[in-house]
């Protein structure tokens, strides 16, 4: 009886691990595609900024616009 009692625990513990399982793995494929998102996101601004950057190099007004967007060095 007790062999039976934890037999039939262990089979609906495994059933619950395994949905944790596939709801997991959903969610982060889910997270990955939206880092991905992110990440060409990312890209598409500092590629941006770098061709302002350029071009205030030879139309000096549009600086003060750029630089609060200007990477700065850390001091420590």
């Amino acid at each position: 009886m007790v062999l039976t009692f934890v037999l039939g625990a262990l089979v609906v513990l495994g059933v619950v691990f395994a949905l944790q399982t596939v709801f997991r793995s959903r969610e982060l494929r889910t997270l990955q595609t939206q880092t991905l998102v992110c990440q060409g996101n990312l890209n598409r601004l500092n590629l941006l900024l770098n061709e302002a950057l350029q071009y205030g190099k030879t139309h000096p007004d549009i600086n003060p616009v750029l630089q609060p967007f200007e990477s700065k060095p850390r001091v420590r």
